[in-house]
């Protein structure tokens, strides 16, 4: 496999959504893993571009096939990466990025040691509190639920290879883009895009 898999992960309010989102724009060889989900659609959000969303019985019939890679329950929902599509992609010296939770994030590692992982943090709580808060869509329970979840997500971050502090969202893009940008440098990666030349060199 030529392609780099990037696993992103961090708790809500981090700003994982938006930088990744700014990352494809950026980074056009870097494909992003759509996931199934069992939770409704929200406002803006297009099926088969967001998320695939699906009912919990096909959800519950693609485990049974092993279709996925990695799939987790969060919030009360359920999410699932297909494994072919992971796969048909790195063949394709794509560089994949999954944008998942640390449960997710643990499972799609021991399948695939060399994935990357990236974990996004808020510069304080009390911030990430204002950005929940600020989103004006969450009720104060949930919101209280949200940053409970968050501290406990946040104990993970030593799983992962690099950790990007989310303050100023330019630099945190631009981090975002160094890590990318030096994955596809390294030796393990130069060989498998360019093994003819490395037979020939070296």
């Amino acid at each position: 496999m030529a392609g780099n898999l990037f696993v992103v992960a961090a708790p809500s309010g981090a700003g994982k959504t938006t930088l990744v989102r700014m990352l494809l724009e950026k980074e056009k060889d870097v494909h992003l893993s759509i996931s199934f989900t069992t939770r409704a659609a929200r406002p803006g959000e297009q099926d088969g571009r967001d998320y695939h969303f699906i009912d919990i019985p096909a959800f519950r019939a693609m485990i049974e096939q092993q279709e996925f890679l990695e799939w987790a329950e969060v919030h009360g929902n359920f999410y699932g990466t297909s494994k072919k599509w992971i796969s048909d992609q790195l063949n394709a010296d794509a560089d994949v990025l999954l944008e998942i939770d640390w449960q997710g994030a643990q499972q799609v590692c021991s399948l695939f040691p060399d994935a990357i992982g990236v974990f996004f943090l808020p510069p304080s709580m009390e911030e990430l509190t204002r950005r929940l808060t600020g989103r004006g869509t969450d009720s104060i329970d949930v919101i209280t639920r949200r940053l409970a979840a968050a501290q406990a997500e946040m104990r993970h971050v030593e799983e992962f290879d690099y950790v990007i502090i989310n303050d100023q969202l330019a630099q945190a893009l631009e981090d975002l883009r160094a890590i990318v940008r030096a994955s596809r440098l390294s030796l393990g990666a130069q060989r498998a895009r360019h093994a003819a030349l490395f037979a020939r060199m070296i």
